[in-house]
């Protein structure tokens, strides 16, 4: 029986005018109760057709307000606080009306029936009593109805306004059968009592009790919890089975509404960011104010999310550049959707090419230069060191060279982890590039302040290992890791793009800023923790395969935060890394030597050029490593290297004699000597 009368209730949908029926029935009743309650439960005293004519014109006033107030339209199983507050309106309304007709009646005697004014306030209380209990009762029946047919009991974290529309929410999502059954929360003060007749306790006790009573899910709606509360209550959640989901804030709701899809799934970043920074609002906003700012690479994910955090402030335009033609027309809709008063230019074109710079910066003469233009994938430049150097390190001194020409008060550069003790081309292409504009800055005459900012992997950007693994977990795996014990840091997206704006704001000139990265996370257990969040079972629904290490890739990355080489400043998420300086002449002119030669001299050689300017870079599982093992190399070892085929026949036949810490000068001559193409000044 109780189905079926659910049933009834949640697949029909009353038509409007069946209530404006029902509503009129009630005020009806409600007038009648009245005139007996006025004559003491006595028999009227007037007759039944005066009776029934004042009845009619209470009816018919109320109707005319029942349709001017629409208080009829909502759906009586869903009726909210709005909509009794409408009732009301209409009653007070209605009634009013009626004292004024009784009042109009009377002074000019018209001759209408006289309704008693005790009457007319027992109408409007009774009235209002039965039309919001009836809607009340529906409600009410409703939602017990619904919960003898849920069956995901779920626990809500955090017993504030949050978890409350949390309740909410869930109470009113029927596509799954949802039964509240707890809050949990951290106040102890709020443990024993009740909300809205569920218990709150403390997560001990929630999990204990929870797991009595089956329940398969939790709900974070705590606003302020911080990320490491949130990474370890999700891993209990899932070891014993449960199901986590996330109520974000008020300000990421979708479209500002309530709605179920507020209530989401708990994603990987939501593990791995952390807590919220703190920025010097002020001191960004002084800097940026009025200024023309250059974002270079704006349509990748790191320029993307620069452009957004620095439209939030006065700034006097923005110029996106980038060489990227889809991506770049996507954020420009977005900028013109979300962004209607920004002033805003987008510029294709690619940073290595200087011509188009130099028509850049004399059409638009920025203030600030953020440069996020660059290659960044590992293998792929690892397989193309010409692009590594013409982009990342030609493109980037043809901004920072135009910079000094045209007055830009800052240049920032965005950097990576990979470029400490590189391993791999394009972690030494852009240490090349941190050297390049350090020197710079260091010349005699050089207004420009040029600041780095050194980060890790960011979370979600293209070509990150979280996107790659949700894609795999999609196609039912396996997941590709490349070695059980390798490390990574982890930032999000808006986290770093919020600090490279505090340090470029802050920074004077020649500064390395290292972000504090927090605790490498071992990709394994990403992985792992990605399965469990997306219900899937390890070795059973998806396997794990270790594929071995990808060329130019280490185990474990490098920032410069250990304390001996760092300085603090005043945000504690951001350091000054201690390195060493160079001398312009002597850099600008090796720099110059490659870029000669590049479209000349073959991969072998420019390699060799960067381990000669860059002598950390030290290469690992790559075919370059034979220019840090050999000291000297015969004709037949140069052949060799000269040729992937036999290279990797003989590889393990060519002796070795001497192990350097870097290519010398010796080396580069020698290789120009027995035949790697190109010549050494």
């Amino acid at each position: 029986m109780k189905k079926i009368l659910f049933n009834l209730l949640n697949k029909r949908i009353l038509s409007p005018w069946w209530i404006f029926l029902i509503d009129l029935a009630l005020v009806a009743f409600a007038f009648i109760i009245a005139y007996i309650v006025r004559l003491n439960f006595k028999l009227p005293t007037i007759s039944v057709s005066d009776f029934l004519i004042a009845g009619g014109i209470c009816i018919g006033v109320y109707a005319l307000f029942f349709l001017l107030f629409s208080s009829y339209k909502g759906v009586i199983r869903h009726t909210e606080l709005n909509e009794l507050i409408r009732l009301v309106y209409t009653n007070f309304s209605s009634v009013v009306s009626l004292f004024a007709l009784d009042f109009i009646n009377q002074t000019f005697n018209l001759g209408v029936i006289h309704i008693p004014y005790l009457v007319l306030v027992l109408q409007f209380t009774f009235t209002l009593f039965f039309l919001t209990g009836f809607r009340l009762l529906v409600r009410g029946v409703y939602t017990y109805l619904s919960r003898c047919e849920k069956t995901k009991k779920t626990l809500i974290y955090g017993a504030g306004d949050l978890g409350l529309l949390a309740l909410e929410i869930l109470n009113k999502e029927r596509k799954e059968n949802y039964q509240v059954v707890g809050f949990v929360d951290d106040d102890k003060n709020k443990w024993t009592t009740n909300l809205r007749d569920i218990q709150v306790s403390g997560f001990p006790k929630a999990l204990s009790s929870g797991m009595k009573k089956g329940v398969g899910m939790l709900v974070l709606a705590a606003s302020r919890m911080r990320k490491e509360k949130i990474s370890e209550i999700t891993e209990i959640c899932l070891e014993n089975n449960w199901e986590v989901k996330v109520l974000p804030t008020i300000d990421d709701w979708i479209d500002g509404k309530m709605s179920a899809k507020s209530v989401r799934d708990v994603k990987i970043e939501d593990l791995l960011g952390r807590d919220e920074i703190h920025l010097n609002l002020q001191r960004i906003r002084q800097s940026l104010s009025g200024k023309t700012i250059l974002v270079t690479g704006a349509a990748g994910s790191i320029g993307s999310e620069i452009v957004r955090q620095l439209l939030r402030f006065p700034i006097k335009k923005i110029v996106l550049l980038d060489q990227a033609e889809s991506a770049l027309y996507d954020l420009q809709q977005e900028i013109k959707f979300k962004y209607k008063k920004a002033s805003f230019e987008i510029i294709v074109g690619n940073i290595s090419n200087e011509l188009r710079m130099r028509h850049v910066f004399e059409k638009f003469n920025p203030d600030f230069v953020f440069n996020a233009a660059a290659y960044k994938h590992v293998p792929l430049m690892e397989d193309n060191p010409y692009e590594a150097i013409n982009v990342n390190v030609r493109g980037t001194r043809n901004l920072a060279d135009l910079s000094v020409e045209f007055n830009v008060e800052k240049f920032v550069m965005i950097s990576t982890d990979k470029a400490v003790n590189p391993t791999n081309i394009m972690g030494a292409s852009k240490r090349m590039c941190e050297i390049y504009i350090q020197a710079l800055s260091q010349k005699e005459n050089t207004k420009t302040a040029f600041i780095t900012t050194r980060f890790g992997n960011v979370l979600g950007s293209n070509g990150s290992v979280v996107p790659l693994f949700k894609k795999q977990i999609e196609q039912g795996g396996p997941i590709k890791v490349t070695h059980p014990d390798i490390t990574r840091y982890f930032m999000t997206i808006p986290e770093a793009c919020q600090l490279v704006l505090e340090a470029g704001c802050m920074g004077q000139g020649g500064e390395i800023f290292v972000f504090d990265m927090g605790k490498p996370v071992k990709i394994l257990d990403l992985a792992k923790k990605m399965v469990q969040l997306a219900g899937l079972k390890l070795n059973v629904d998806i396997n794990i395969i270790f594929t071995g290490l990808r060329p130019g890739e280490k185990l474990y990355e490098e920032l410069l935060a250990r304390s001996e080489n760092t300085l603090p400043t005043h945000n504690d998420k951001i350091m000054i890394g201690q390195v060493r300086l160079h001398d312009y002449e002597e850099v600008n002119t090796s720099i110059s030597q490659i870029l000669y030669y590049l479209n000349v001299e073959d991969d072998n050689m420019l390699v060799a050029r960067m381990k000669e300017l860059v002598p950390e870079f030290i290469s690992k599982n790559s075919i370059y490593e034979l220019l840090d093992d050999k000291g000297n190399m015969n004709e037949q070892e140069l052949l060799m290297f000269d040729n992937p085929q036999l290279r990797n026949k003989e590889k393990s036949k060519i002796p070795v004699n001497k192990k350097i810490t870097g290519i010398k000068k010796a080396n580069l001559e020698f290789l120009a000597k027995n035949g790697i193409n190109g010549k050494l000044n």
